[in-house]
Parts: structure tokens; C-alpha cells; sequence
């Protein structure tokens, strides 16, 4: 029998959300209550909420641009769906992944070993980093994602109820469980590199956009094609580079 109260819709995706982040102590308590299976929570509860991060960082490529430290560009749209469509479906992938190391762990820790749990865990605790992408709408708000690392506390907190991990051991067993998350995003940030950096440098993306602001120490730009590049020095002297594509 499925004890889980029905929460269909958006209105029950963000009543839980609400709950996990202002009363997780409370609401890990009826999540360990809860029966649901990871597909069940997954394609309600991760799909949607996995999404607002890379469309959020979709948008605010297109409308903004992405930039640091003086450089900007905005990408093409197919670069920046690209990027939306493997960022999205590698972070999906990751709650799997993950979810199957804190089960892996629980055991090792005094915990017990019950996938559906683990995965109950691991989402719901990621709904803080889920929910914080999306201040990538706006790149100069970006800092503000550091706000998603209240997830590490979430899955603290949910340790014990939830893979009843023994209150002495949840501190070390979020740790492990962290550091094997960490080396999952910078596998998963190396793949979503690799496909979608050749879109990123392509000279279609670069036509008219490519421009880096120095400062007090001079501007580069590049011309609509990528044939000549200007180099302006502090004092306005200019130095202009031309390619020969024909070479």
C-alpha cells in the first residue's frame, strides 16, 4: 500500500519544495515514510525541477551573453541548445548516479540498503542546487547559485530518517557521499565540455560578438568573420592582425 499523499502538479512540487527547504527535519520524516518508487519521483519531482537550471542559463545566454573578467560572447541559438539539452540530460543522469553511490555507502555507515530510499534522499536534497539555477538567468546573479550548497545540509539532515544512518556516522557518510558526488559533476562538466565546446568556437557564434573589454589596459576585437583581430593599447594605439584564410 502507497502511503504517499498525492501531490499531482505543480502545486505539489512546490509544496514539497517549500517544505524540504523551511522544514527538513519535519518533512524527512514523512519522505521516510514514503513509498514511492524512483521513477515515481523521479519523472514528478527531478524532471521538472532539473530543468530551471539550463534553461535558466539558456535565457540569460541568449539575453545577456556569458562572460568573465572582462570577455563576452553570446551563443548561437543551436550552441545554446545544445548546451540546454546535454546540460539538462547529464544532470537528470546525475541524480541516478548519485543516488546509487549514498545507497552503495549507506550499508558501509550503519545505514541500510534500499535504492528507493537513496533515491528518495538524494532528490529531494537536491532541491536547493535544482531550484538555485535559476539565477542563471541573470550572469552577474551567478555567485548567488552558491546557495544551492544548503543541499549538503538537506541530505545531512535526511541521512538518519531516511538510509537510517546512525546519528553519529551521517556527518562522515555526507562527506564520502559528497566527494563522490563532486568527482561525478567533474566527470559529467568534462563530457558537457566536450560536446558542446566545438559549438561554442564556431565562427558563426563569433560573428560581431567577440569583443574583450581590458579595462584601463586596452580592448581586442575580432571583425564578423575572424579574419582580422584589433588590438587597442591603454593609450588608444591600435594594432590590427589579419589572417589570411586562404593560406
Amino acid at each position: 500500500m502507497n502511503n504517499t499523499p498525492a501531490q499531482p502538479g505543480s502545486s505539489g512540487i512546490m509544496e514539497r519544495a517549500k517544505s524540504i527547504l523551511m522544514s527538513p527535519s519535519a518533512e524527512w520524516q514523512k519522505i521516510a515514510a514514503e513509498t514511492d518508487a524512483p521513477m515515481q519521483v523521479f519523472t514528478r519531482y527531478v524532471v521538472p525541477l532539473a530543468a530551471i537550471g539550463p534553461l535558466a542559463s539558456f535565457i540569460g545566454g541568449q539575453i545577456f551573453g556569458i562572460g568573465a573578467f572582462g570577455f563576452s560572447y553570446k551563443p548561437s541559438l543551436m550552441s545554446g541548445i545544445t548546451t540546454l539539452v546535454t546540460s539538462y540530460v547529464l544532470a537528470l543522469l546525475s541524480v541516478w548516479i548519485v543516488a546509487w553511490i549514498a545507497n552503495f555507502l549507506s550499508p558501509k555507515f550503519g545505514g541500510k540498503d534500499d535504492f528507493a530510499s537513496a533515491f528518495r534522499l538524494v532528490a529531494y536534497a537536491m532541491t536547493a542546487s535544482m531550484l538555485a539555477g535559476i539565477f542563471g538567468l541573470v550572469p552577474m546573479l551567478g555567485i548567488l547559485g552558491l546557495l544551492g550548497l544548503y543541499s549538503l545540509y538537506l541530505f545531512y539532515v535526511g541521512a538518519t530518517p531516511v538510509m537510517t544512518v546512525p546519528e553519529d556516522k551521517r556527518a562522515v557518510y555526507t562527506v564520502v557521499t559528497v566527494i563522490a558526488a563532486i568527482v561525478v559533476s567533474l566527470v559529467i562538466g568534462a563530457i558537457t565540455a566536450a560536446i558542446t565546446a566545438p559549438s561554442l568556437i564556431d565562427a558563426a557564434d563569433m560573428q560581431d560578438q567577440m569583443s574583450v573589454d581590458m579595462g584601463g589596459m586596452g580592448s581586442i576585437q575580432s571583425n564578423g568573420d575572424g579574419s582580422t583581430m584589433t588590438i587597442t593599447g591603454p593609450d588608444g594605439e591600435e594594432v590590427t592582425i589579419t589572417v589570411d584564410n586562404n593560406d
